[in-house]
């Protein structure tokens, strides 16, 4: 059965190929014509730059945690429907969720936004560390920036469709709470990916290269462990302490370290401890993060942490609950979007700083720990890279390149050096810095969706990797068929 099942997916990729040369091929029919509508997008994304970078500043203001986007969800929407898209709000079973949808038939090309923010990272836009009071969190990974470019190439390709230079489906996805809240796996859960050809993603870094390297696996998970409280001085007998539970359990996941695989990641929060030292907690709770470059690992060790679980409450007479909160997959590359993608980058080029900004990044990196490489590489643009298994962290896009082609990029969004999830990440991603790195993002992508909405030649290779890519394997989420943890942040 599997054997014809992909015999019947390459069939139908090789119609879609013939269909679309024969009756559906864009009046694209020579280079000069592509280039200039590559051209006239760029001029478009640059007369979009003050207001792009108004929205993306008012969303780092508004730095709103995973699955309480609302107001970010909300200006990203009303810029798509004064755009002329039909939004779709509230998908997949998530308030903060959105499809926007631009055009009619093949092919279908998808963007991805993400607009969450980082809990304990609320920092002034300048060279030093100094939080906003008031504010729980900051855009350390840069979303606000993420989304608002996603959108602005939606736009752009959205107008050629209107002005009948390209043909087809533009699809702009609103992705909430990708930090650890997995929002892209319930949306391809409810199927909103499919029938899509293609996906384009793109994420702030202190670089500009195609992404070339896989995220890594990740399940995470609320352990809860229930005992009795007592007075923890006159009667500690009649007590059963939770946190103890909690502490039993980290010991074993530390020892545990020594006889896993060691490219495995284990991190954990207590986010939980008990409220007064001269109380046995009855409650006490840890939030744990497993990551492997191969999902199979990540579940397998995964299932051990739990063992641990059961046997904290065990020994510590105690009971012991746990709640999945996230998971996700390792990410296909495929090489073939990546190649389309890096040629539009190199034409895009990197991000030039004035003499003050240059300033500015010298200053913020004087605080790294580590020796900073030169401010003028943000200018650059990486060479293609050649595949690789895994990278250091983990993104529920790679759910979403397990059942359609997907291709990334990185922009300079950050002084080069600078670590994601960082104070000085927030910095940089409230000033020009960001915003100019985020004009990258934004015409690269478009670059890119143009090339995939008049050559569909390219779709047809990329689909048949992608189904070599995924082999036999049935896509199954780690997180398995729980509703949207929408309360993972309380």
């Amino acid at each position: 059965m599997k054997k014809v099942f992909v015999f019947c997916l390459l069939v139908a990729v090789n119609s879609y190929g013939q269909k679309k040369n024969i009756k559906q091929a864009p009046s694209i029919s020579a280079a000069t014509e592509l280039s200039g509508l590559k051209e006239s997008t760029l001029k478009f994304l640059d007369a979009s730059y003050l207001k792009d970078k108004q929205t993306a500043l008012q969303i780092w203001d508004y730095a709103e945690l995973g699955y309480k986007e609302t107001k970010s969800a909300a200006l990203h929407v009303q810029n798509l429907k004064d755009a002329g898209f039909t939004v779709e709000t509230g998908v997949a079973g998530i308030p903060t969720a959105f499809v926007a949808t631009y055009g009619s038939g093949s092919p279908v090309i998808g963007i991805l936004a993400e607009y969450d923010a980082l809990p304990g990272l609320a920092q002034e836009a300048i060279a030093e560390k100094k939080s906003i009071e008031g504010k729980v969190g900051g855009h350390g990974c840069g979303h606000h920036l993420f989304g608002t470019a996603s959108v602005s190439a939606g736009i752009a390709i959205k107008k050629l469709i209107e002005e009948k230079k390209i043909s087809g489906t533009i699809k702009v996805y609103g992705c909430p709470a990708e930090e650890g809240g997995s929002g892209k796996v319930y949306m391809v859960r409810e199927g909103l990916f499919n029938n899509v050809d293609a996906v384009i993603h793109w994420h702030p870094d202190d670089e500009n290269k195609v992404y070339m390297t896989s995220f890594i696996a990740n399940k995470s998970a609320k352990f809860k462990f229930y005992g009795i409280s007592s007075h923890a001085a006159m009667s500690p007998e009649n007590g059963r302490s939770s946190l103890d539970a909690v502490e039993a359990m980290n010991n074993m996941a530390n020892m545990m370290r020594e006889h896993i695989p060691q490219e495995t990641r284990i991190h954990y929060v207590i986010t939980n401890g008990g409220k007064a030292p001269n109380v046995v907690p009855d409650y006490a709770e840890v939030y744990y993060y497993i990551r492997h470059p191969k999902r199979e690992v990540t579940v397998d060790v995964f299932d051990r942490i739990t063992k641990a679980a059961e046997g904290a409450a065990l020994g510590t007479g105690t009971t012991m609950q746990y709640e999945i909160v996230g998971g996700t997959h390792d990410l296909l590359i495929n090489k073939t979007l990546a190649s389309l993608m890096q040629e539009n980058l190199e034409k895009v080029g990197g991000v030039v700083y004035t003499e003050e900004e240059k300033a500015f990044g010298k200053k913020l990196q004087a605080s790294f720990f580590n020796k900073a490489p030169a401010i003028e590489e943000a200018s650059t643009i990486k060479p293609l890279q050649k595949e690789t298994n895994a990278g250091g962290g983990s993104s529920d896009v790679s759910d979403v390149s397990y059942v359609v082609p997907t291709v990334g990029l990185e922009a300079a969004t950050w002084i080069p050096g600078t670590s994601a999830h960082s104070w000085q990440a927030v910095a940089s991603g409230g000033t020009e810095i960001g915003t100019k790195g985020m004009l990258v993002a934004s015409k690269t992508m478009a670059l890119t969706a143009i090339d995939l909405f008049s050559k569909p030649a390219v779709i047809v290779k990329a689909k048949e990797e992608f189904i070599k890519s995924v082999g036999d394997y049935k896509y199954k989420p780690l997180l398995g068929d729980r509703k949207p943890a929408l309360n993972y942040r309380d």
